[in-house]
């Protein structure tokens, strides 16, 4: 994935590629604009600049074919039906207890989910689209220590064999440092590189 000379919000003319197979981080403070970035490359807010996703451009294709490739990940999902499974394409190849879950949730009432068990549905839901990329707004915020550890082991590995490009924000220098390739941080109106040891 690759942005160029890229403006929203407060972040102008900045540009930065995330290759196949690669998770990119991206920290700043709270209100810096992570999220309004992500919703930018989603095109979901208006911004300017050029977005691509190898041959794919943001401008060349409609929003929902676009979104369908580049498939974004906010920290509150959004349910619409009343059980997990109808927000799931059908025929998709799902595997629930790579998460933790058992076949039986597909049945469960959206009313009866946890914040943290929407979390990991939600990034289950995305991978069962088959994206060719995806955008994670703080994937892990709502989990215990060892539900974090179980995601990011199940997010590294899919981005690195179906060679995703990943931008994944969070705050956690520690989470960080486990699965990312490469760092960025806003510093006002620009993206700054951090060292990943």
């Amino acid at each position: 994935m690759r942005a160029q000379a890229l403006g929203v919000g407060a972040l102008s003319a900045i540009d930065f590629t995330i290759p196949p197979g690669h998770i990119l981080a991206l920290s700043g403070p709270s209100g810096s604009g992570k999220s309004r970035l992500l919703r930018a490359l989603a095109d979901l807010d208006p911004h300017d600049g050029s977005v691509a996703l190898g041959e794919l451009t943001q401008t060349g294709v409609t929003g929902h074919r676009w979104r369908q490739a580049v498939m974004m990940v906010p920290a509150d999902s959004q349910w619409w039906a009343d059980t997990v499974g109808e927000h799931f394409p059908d025929g998709a190849a799902i595997d629930p207890t790579a998460l933790g879950f058992g076949p039986e949730v597909m049945g469960w009432q959206v009313s009866r989910l946890s914040s943290g068990e929407k979390q990991r549905l939600a990034l289950l839901r995305a991978v069962a689209h088959q994206p060719r990329a995806l955008l994670l707004d703080e994937p892990t915020a709502n989990l215990d220590p060892d539900t974090t550890t179980r995601v990011e082991a199940w997010l590294t590995e899919l981005t690195r064999r179906h060679g995703w490009p990943v931008l994944w924000v969070a705050h956690d220098p520690a989470q960080i440092q486990r699965v990312a390739d490469a760092h960025l941080r806003i510093a006002g109106t620009q993206l700054e590189a951090v060292a990943c040891s």
